[in-house]
């Protein structure tokens, strides 16, 4: 059905007298008819995605070599050093993407959804400049200042000096982020398993070697990183553009600094509570690395210990990598044509995929954290019990982050009052906890947010957009996660050290995965 572009700019006209900003870049809705033959291919999509998006999640953790490598040629100080220092930098990042990643893979659903490959291309340019130009002045500004006030930080002389060395690869993240969300809004997922799952492990790996071998000693992981997020991000680039190589390169319709406009103004209540979120996520680690030396057993080597815990218990948020790409696009392109029962459904779906794949996860751990821990080095096996709450904290965030992507597409602004909430909560805790607890402190205190927030999103969901409670759907793998937990603490507690966490751990994955078989075929059956 011909759609103009003239149609969709009137549309936008009429919305910007009575809506707030942040939803004035939104397109004319395709037409409803369309709808039916789009939801018969969603499963399809989702799947084909999902499967997509997963060897690029397996294919990224490949990265674990590298923090494995720094943990035993450098040991757990420099590693302590090294990630508070990306930390830091990954909470900078999104002031100089300012949530162009997030806005342009809605931006561009949308204008293909109408056929508007050129307004695609045009957005995709615009984005890529944008965000690597605020990228660049965002970090130049933090090293000045960290020159400036160094003396005043009153914190750790070497993570000052890491810090400023590791901002040198914001550019980098900002051009992989934004060009692997074109790629996503263009429905392509298998980019990212080229750009962040091959090319930047084996880059940051390789870098980290020669650094070493040609002495930059300390400053190695610091290197490696500035590396491998600038081949990734040039790999990222390059994959994107071929999205558009047969696109005009240049068309009337678009007005770039119209296009600029709409982008920023959807993108800024996005890139307020991502920068707040990723504060949360990273707060526990920094709150540690500021207190070195001030609160009950914190030191540069337990920093270290609590930094390889996160990064294990990380593998569980990106779980959220496999669905909440592909599910982004979808659910952006259900709401435009106001298809909400359908994307509620969909929503409950992938609920269900997550806990199945979370709760498995989270349970071995939990069970034998010491154990698996234990690939870092003997001086790590004291954060097994740290792990567990950690892990509980990551798989909360995953499972949520589905709502928090239902919310971007339509109230972005929520999600912004959403994180406020969540990041006082999280400073608050952290703050009473760490000077009292120590490193237990920091995991109990970062757990405590997450629970916020998801709470506060599943009211926004059931509340505000009125979407049925899917009970029915998340029911089956928790009542399986309790059925095999009973088993596995038993042998728990009756076997010590590492044979009893494995053996724990293996027979809870045995019954749970009886559990889950037996749905499996029960759901199959119903199909029939």
């Amino acid at each position: 059905m011909p759609y103009h572009f003239e149609t969709a700019r009137a549309g936008d006209q009429l919305r910007k007298e009575s809506v707030s900003p942040a939803e004035v870049a939104l397109d004319v809705a395709p037409p409803v008819v369309d709808a039916p033959a789009r939801v018969d291919r969603t499963g399809v999509e989702l799947k084909r995605g999902a499967f997509l998006n997963t060897i690029a999640m397996l294919a990224s953790n490949f990265r674990g070599i590298f923090t494995f490598l720094v943990a035993r040629m450098l040991g757990p100080a420099a590693l302590g050093i090294f990630s508070v220092a990306w930390s830091t930098t990954d909470i900078i990042s999104k002031i100089g993407v300012l949530g162009l990643d997030n806005a342009i893979t809605t931006f561009i659903a949308r204008s293909e959804a109408v056929a508007n490959r050129a307004r695609s291309r045009a957005l995709f340019q615009i984005a890529v400049v944008l965000g690597v130009a605020q990228s660049i002045v965002t970090a130049l500004i933090v090293i000045i200042a960290l020159r400036l006030f160094n003396n005043r930080l009153h914190v750790q002389p070497q993570m000052v000096s890491a810090l400023a060395l590791v901002l040198c690869a914001m550019p980098g993240l900002a051009l992989y982020r934004i060009s692997t969300a074109v790629s996503r809004g263009m429905k392509v997922m298998q980019h990212d398993i080229y750009s962040r799952g091959m090319t930047e492990p084996i880059a940051t790996t390789l870098a980290f070697l020669l650094a070493l071998a040609v002495g930059f000693k300390e400053s190695s992981p610091e290197v490696a990183a500035i590396v491998g997020t600038a081949a990734s991000g040039l790999i990222a680039l390059t994959l994107a553009s071929t999205l558009f190589r047969h696109v005009p390169a240049h068309t009337d319709d678009v007005s770039p600094l119209g296009e600029a406009r709409a982008l920023i103004a959807y993108a800024a209540p996005i890139s307020i509570y991502q920068l707040i979120n990723a504060f949360i996520a990273r707060l526990d680690l920094l709150m540690l690395g500021y207190f070195v030396g001030r609160a009950p057993g914190v030191t540069l080597a337990t920093v270290g210990v609590y930094s390889a815990v996160i990064g294990t218990a990380n593998g569980l948020r990106k779980v959220n990598q496999a669905f909440n790409p592909i599910f982004a696009p979808v659910v952006a392109g259900m709401t435009a044509t106001g298809d909400h029962e359908t994307a509620a459904a969909t929503y409950a779906r992938l609920a269900q995929w997550m806990l199945w794949i979370l709760l498995p996860l989270v349970a071995v751990m939990s069970l034998a954290g010491g154990t698996i821990l234990l690939i870092y080095g003997p001086a790590f096996r004291q954060g097994g019990v740290w792990l567990g709450i950690v892990a509980l904290a990551s798989a909360i965030n995953a499972f949520v982050a589905l709502g928090e992507t239902v919310i971007m597409v339509q109230r972005p602004r929520l999600n912004l009052l959403h994180s406020s909430i969540t990041c006082t909560v999280a400073g608050a805790g952290l703050l009473f906890l760490i000077p009292r607890f120590g490193v237990m402190g920091a995991a109990f205190g970062i757990l405590l947010p997450y629970l916020v927030q998801g709470t506060l999103r599943y009211v926004t969901l059931r509340w505000v957009f009125h979407w049925k409670d899917s009970w029915s759907d998340i029911r089956p793998p928790l009542v399986a996660a309790g059925i095999a937990l009973v088993p596995a603490i038993v042998c728990r507690i009756f076997l010590g050290g590492i044979v009893g966490q494995v053996t724990s751990a293996a027979v809870f994955l045995t019954v749970f995965g009886v559990q889950w078989w037996r749905h499996h075929t029960h759901r199959k059956d119903e199909r029939s």
